[in-house]
């Protein structure tokens, strides 16, 4: 099976070394001198890593065979594969290949369809489930133990414990409510609310789910 591993930056300074955007949680064992990896596009492949180390928080790598910055900007954008073993595991038991979690079912604790994880979104903070409904529409889920309960992957799916507005539109009906309620109070002559304290609420649940993908 191959996996995206890196995708190749801007070059850096003059002797054919290149920043890379890491797509791995093994950077040391895809990435490593050595390495012999696919490329997308396809033509500019194989690469093999001669060198590789980490400047000012960014790994830097060098191919065999491209010795100045004009070589190393010629593989910018190009993304870097490597050939995994299916049946290959994380070293780290709470971590997963993005192949294993590509099609799980998402549930809730209660049990009740969330939808099928159909893409991993990595970010520098954390990663995202792109989850498809049944409908057809997406919901972003991230992917962090406070959400995420359970990964399944013998019963080929992930339980998550979501919070209010995450994947459902209460947060805006509760805010639709209290907003109706206060135009109501108001219209009849009663207590007049504080201004914005009906939408204030939903605000803060949907701001909830927000911190938590973070």
């Amino acid at each position: 099976m191959q996996l995206v591993v890196a995708r190749i930056g801007r070059a850096h300074g003059i002797k054919g070394e290149v920043t890379v955007e890491v797509r791995t949680d093994e950077p040391e064992l895809r990435l490593g001198p050595g390495a012999v990896l696919a490329t997308e596009p396809a033509a500019i492949g194989p690469l093999t890593i001669e060198t590789g180390r980490v400047h000012s928080g960014r790994l830097l790598l060098r191919f065999e065979g491209v010795r100045d910055r004009t070589g190393a900007e010629a593989l910018r954008n190009t993304l870097l594969i490597a050939d995994v073993d299916p049946e290959e595991m994380p070293e780290d038991p709470e971590e997963y290949y993005d192949h294993q979690l590509i099609d799980l079912d998402v549930v809730t604790v209660d049990g009740t369809e969330v939808g099928r994880i159909t893409e991993i979104s990595h970010l520098p903070s954390q990663d995202l489930f792109i989850v498809e409904r049944p409908d057809g529409s997406e919901v972003m889920v991230p992917f962090v133990e406070e959400i995420v309960t359970e990964i399944d992957l013998t019963e080929q799916r992930a339980v998550i414990d979501p919070p209010p507005g995450l994947i459902d539109d209460r947060a805006e009906i509760a805010s639709a409510r209290d907003a109706e309620a206060a135009g109501e109070a108001e219209t009849a002559g009663g207590p007049e609310s504080e201004p914005g304290s009906g939408s204030a609420r939903g605000a803060g649940s949907a701001g909830d789910a927000e911190g938590g993908a973070r």
